[in-house]
């Protein structure tokens, strides 16, 4: 039975992990995996919107991705590039204003090639007023780096007579984080059960749910599952 639109956490962590996993177990070549898994994103973002879900973070590309094998990058900067720049088609850019879905990508931007950041600040750019549903993609993302570009960007604002240090609280060093929403749940696929550094800071009381299918094998039913062991969960926050 499915949730009711109640019971299902309004913003959803997704840790995207296992496309390499899967592309070995289909002897296909490892970044062909990630194909798949880009695949299956445009299902778990239709299965969400049907839920309920109002935000979703989805754990994309780390910090730490940038040292993969130069072929394997090669191919998912042309990923990335193509797939932003699908979304920023007429056509797409309509449907996502007409479903009021906004995009946003979480991370150190800057690291990408230029085609990609281009293809990413347009889209941000065209869905930036859409509601009431919001994707984010946490690319270039470390959960320890964005503490410390937020640590930097409170500091600047103390260098600058902004901010007296003696005000500087979690709400304040929240609102220069990458984003201030906080996930209920945490999704990770593939069986392995940490979080990688996956927003270190919003998801201190975040519920976690380890699925054991790699990220192109997961499927509705692993969605419902999670969100059914959410609903059994008794969260305290600390109390």
């Amino acid at each position: 039975m499915e949730p009711t639109t109640n019971a299902v956490p309004k913003h959803l962590g997704i840790i995207m992990d296992g496309n390499r996993r899967f592309a070995k177990r289909l002897m296909i070549k490892p970044w062909q995996g990630h194909e798949w898994g880009a695949k299956k994103l445009k299902d778990v973002l239709s299965w969400c919107r049907d839920l309920g879900v109002k935000e979703l973070t989805l754990y994309a590309f780390s910090i730490e991705n940038f040292d993969r094998p130069k072929q394997e990058f090669d191919y998912l900067m042309g990923l990335f590039r193509d797939e932003f720049r699908d979304l920023y088609t007429p056509e797409n850019v309509t449907k996502l204003q007409q479903e009021g879905v906004r995009v946003n990508v979480l991370g150190r931007i800057g690291m990408f090639p230029a085609d990609v950041q281009d293809a990413m600040r347009k889209v941000m750019d065209a869905t930036q007023k859409n509601a009431p549903y919001v994707v984010n993609f946490a690319m270039a993302y470390g959960g320890r780096a964005e503490i410390i570009d937020a640590t930097r960007k409170v500091a600047q604002l103390v260098k600058d007579g902004t901010l007296d240090v003696d005000k500087i609280n979690e709400d304040v060093f929240q609102k220069q984080l990458y984003t201030e929403s906080e996930p209920d749940l945490i999704i990770r696929t593939s069986g392995e059960q940490r979080i990688s550094g996956f927003m270190l800071w919003q998801g201190s009381y975040a519920e976690l749910f380890f699925c054991k299918n790699n990220w192109p094998d997961f499927s509705k039913e692993d969605l419902l599952e999670a969100i059914a062991s959410y609903n059994h969960r008794d969260r305290r926050f600390g109390k």
